[in-house]
């Protein structure tokens, strides 16, 4: 009795230490769903048939070996123990074999980046190590910012809204997001100078994302603005209410619009220092990269990412298009020119060309100041040099980092109606393929080039008039 009292004592202590289920998540459009994963012979596989389910009209049909499935008008071919399958009569290359378990169609998750593209007819992302696959353009992304002097509280403000679990612990304060395809700045390491709340991490693992939020203190999160935002602060002040925060896409009240004469006046104070432009969005497309990817849906991606490179830096930055808003091109202006900033930032994608081009303005002749107002179509004149200091600046960074670039003058609105130095940058892949575009690592390299020439030019641009 004593020894069967053992083994079920250590029978229960092995399944409790069992390694958690390993689960697979899919974001979509059509919907967010998570899917269990089976690992046969040293790799993690997915039923394909139930990735596909979701999305659209499926329909599979096991004959011995030989595996078909049907999505809308695709027709996919599988066999059993090959290291390929044929789609719509081109072969496709797996990561593994295919299995075929009672009927149930078995791919391995690394094959997935490469299968499904030829299914769905379109770009997918797939974080293999964290078993995560984004389908299309439907990434959550999110900024932090301290806010507060005496009592500092952590904003979290994300494109979608968010719905995470919370935990704590010690020191640490934990969002799990399960279902919200938030993805990663651009470092997953975040600092805010904060002795309460000195840092926050993003990691991803097994189907999830986590953001975990370094403490000194006990800290509860609080959610507002239809739950775009999150605010983390020490528990005495949870309950006050957060200051309000513009929707991602918009951007603060913006003064009055230029009059009929066409004129604005002279900023007299600054608030933020750089304001970071996602040009186009909206109606407005921009130029079609390829048959999937639109220009509008690049820019935002790197504003985001020159926001955070920014930001680590100390460099205080706004970000005027934050999802597919329209804004016009005498707002983009009016909005760089009342928050006073000491650099403007045009973000333009293009699929042509190599590399990166920095513009500045090319002014048209017979306006005049007058008084203490400025011509809105040459309201850049005073600053043209101070933004072709700063273009070289921002040359010398990416040429470090042996990006082909090349520097152009030209008349771009709304450059030559901003009243601070003023580039547009415009970003085209390096190679051939404009989905580089869409590579964060790519992304990176060009907005970290960005921001160190920004940052090693702070006191000159602000000591610019």
């Amino acid at each position: 009795m004593v020894g069967r009292g053992i083994l079920i004592l250590l029978s229960t202590v092995l399944l409790s230490t069992a390694a958690p289920e390993k689960h697979f998540a899919v974001y979509s459009v059509a919907a967010n769903y998570s899917l269990p994963v089976v690992q046969r012979e040293a790799h993690d596989y997915v039923g394909l048939l139930e990735v596909l389910e979701p999305l659209g009209k499926v329909s599979a049909k096991a004959e011995r070996q030989r595996w078909r499935i049907r999505y809308n008008k695709v027709d996919a071919e599988f066999n059993a123990g090959k290291t390929h399958a044929r789609v719509q009569g081109h072969d496709v290359d797996l990561s593994a074999k295919f299995l075929l378990e009672n009927g149930r169609g078995l791919v391995p998750v690394g094959s997935l980046s490469s299968l499904l593209p030829r299914i769905l007819g379109g770009p997918v992302t797939l974080h293999e190590d964290s078993g995560r696959l984004f389908i299309g353009s439907v990434a959550t992304h999110f900024t932090a910012s301290l806010a507060g002097d005496n009592t500092p509280r952590l904003i979290f403000n994300f494109t979608s809204p968010v719905n995470p679990s919370i935990s704590t612990e010690p020191g640490a304060l934990h969002m799990t997001f399960s279902r919200e395809p938030v993805v990663a700045p651009a470092s997953p390491i975040l600092t805010f100078g904060s002795k309460t709340l000195p840092s926050a991490t993003y990691s991803e693992g097994n189907g999830t994302a986590v953001i975990s939020v370094k403490s000194t203190i006990p800290v509860m999160a609080s959610f507002s603005t239809d739950g775009r935002t999150v605010t983390i602060a020490p528990m005495a002040i949870v309950g006050q209410s957060p200051p309000p925060a513009a929707a991602p896409g918009t951007a603060p009240s913006p003064a009055p619009t230029p009059s009929a004469t066409g004129a604005n006046a002279t900023p007299v104070a600054r608030r933020y220092f750089a304001v970071v432009d996602a040009s186009h969005g909206g109606d407005d497309h921009g130029e079609a990269l390829s048959s999937t990817l639109l220009e509008k849906d690049v820019t935002v991606a790197l504003a985001r990412s020159l926001r955070q490179q920014l930001e680590s830096r100390g460099i205080t930055t706004l970000v005027l298009r934050d999802s597919d808003a329209n804004l016009t091109l005498d707002q983009r202006a009016i909005f760089a020119n009342t928050n006073h900033a000491a650099i403007y930032i045009a973000l333009h994608a293009a699929s042509s060309g190599h590399g990166v081009r920095v513009y500045t303005a090319l002014l048209p002749y017979g306006k005049y100041d007058r008084g203490p107002f400025r011509s809105w179509t040459t309201s850049q004149q005073a600053l043209l040099p101070a933004s072709q200091s700063a273009a070289v600046d921002v040359v010398a960074e990416l040429q470090k980092r042996q990006i082909p670039v090349r520097t152009l003058s030209a008349p771009l609105r709304p450059l030559n109606n901003v009243m601070a130095a003023a580039l547009a940058v415009e970003v085209a892949p390096q190679g051939s393929d404009p989905a580089q575009l869409t590579a964060p690592d790519y992304q990176e390299l060009i907005t970290s080039a960005v921001a160190t020439a920004v940052a090693s030019a702070r006191d000159k641009l602000a000591a610019t008039p």
